[in-house]
């Protein structure tokens, strides 16, 4: 689950995020639409649970005041290098954000899934169908989709196998809420 709070690596400019509309996608229970600066709130409470931000690399804990208002901008930025969109479950009468889930666009026709589920809404399946839905719309045109997800999450790992995802391989990835690296389990799909 990697979803930047800080810089992002670089990308060669043809492959920005900014680049592209970003859709907004239909699953059975949720949308997944662009953040809105009205999920500010939600989203600071949210990643300010240290459960959720040491299950990440980039969400710092303690979290600070004006990091979520920060996120919001940079995934709403044209030049922005990642799409990220709210999963939004209002339209079925759930709550408006009950996580995030992002595409970042790499290189040679790949892109990178991150994604995270609020504690309240754990163990309900959201997060296997956001991915699901994400795979399906495919709104990059990848050709291959890749994930990370820290060893002691399981159930992330879970997430992504049942959509289709082969493990590649151990790595170690930063955690800055955790302050130290963590081993990571890497995931490959391809979409051909």
């Amino acid at each position: 689950m990697n979803l930047s709070f800080s810089a992002a690596q670089a990308v060669p400019a043809a492959m920005t995020a900014g680049n592209r509309e970003q859709p907004v996608i239909h699953a059975p229970r949720l949308t997944l639409r662009p953040l809105r600066r009205q999920d500010r709130d939600q989203l600071q409470l949210f990643t300010s649970d240290r459960r959720l931000a040491e299950g990440t690399r980039s969400i710092p804990h303690p979290l600070p005041a004006d990091a979520a208002a920060s996120f919001i901008e940079a995934a709403r930025a044209p030049d922005r290098e990642e799409d990220v969109w709210a999963l939004d479950g209002s339209l079925r009468g759930s709550a408006t954000l009950m996580g995030v889930i992002s595409l970042k666009a790499l290189d040679r026709g790949q892109s990178q899934i991150g994604y995270w589920v609020a504690p309240a809404f754990w163990n309900t399946g959201l997060a296997s169908e956001a991915v699901r839905a994400l795979i399906e719309a495919n709104p990059h045109a990848s050709r291959t989709l890749f994930a990370e997800v820290f060893q002691d999450n399981p159930v992330s790992a879970r997430i992504l196998t049942n959509a289709g995802f082969e493990y590649i391989g151990d790595a170690e990835a930063m955690s800055l809420a955790r302050g130290q690296a963590v081993p990571t389990w890497t995931y490959l799909r391809r979409m051909d």
